[in-house]
């Protein structure tokens, strides 16, 4: 080990949580609570880098599928697929409830007068 590692020894506890210690998480800004993303280097290596936004989520369900074999994509395309056809059915719905009432704007009932 080179003299600009530092080297700190923690413990795994059985669900698989480890404590980063505090002169790593000051350093590199992680807050607590908080969120972090191991990465594998070209070396092997692996380290530990903090989230400090949405884009550096990128990439983290890459390849993953759920249960029944859809990536996160394909899951999402299938939702906004059945929201739009939610929609639509919504708008064929009401298409001409101008007065917002549930109504289609056709006099149905006949009046005695």
């Amino acid at each position: 080990m080179s003299r600009t590692e530092s080297e700190k020894v923690v413990s795994v506890s059985s669900r698989g949580q480890a404590t980063i210690p505090k002169e790593f998480r000051d350093e590199l800004g992680i807050e607590t609570p908080g969120r972090v993303k191991f990465v594998r280097t070209d070396e092997g290596e692996v380290v530990v880098r903090p989230i400090r936004s949405v884009t550096d989520l990128r990439g983290v369900l890459s390849g993953k599928t759920d249960d029944d074999d859809r990536s996160a994509v394909e899951r999402l395309r299938e939702e906004r697929d059945r929201d739009e056809a939610s929609e639509a059915e919504l708008r064929r719905r009401y298409a001409g409830d101008e007065a917002g009432d549930g109504s289609t704007g056709t006099d149905d009932e006949t009046t005695d007068e």
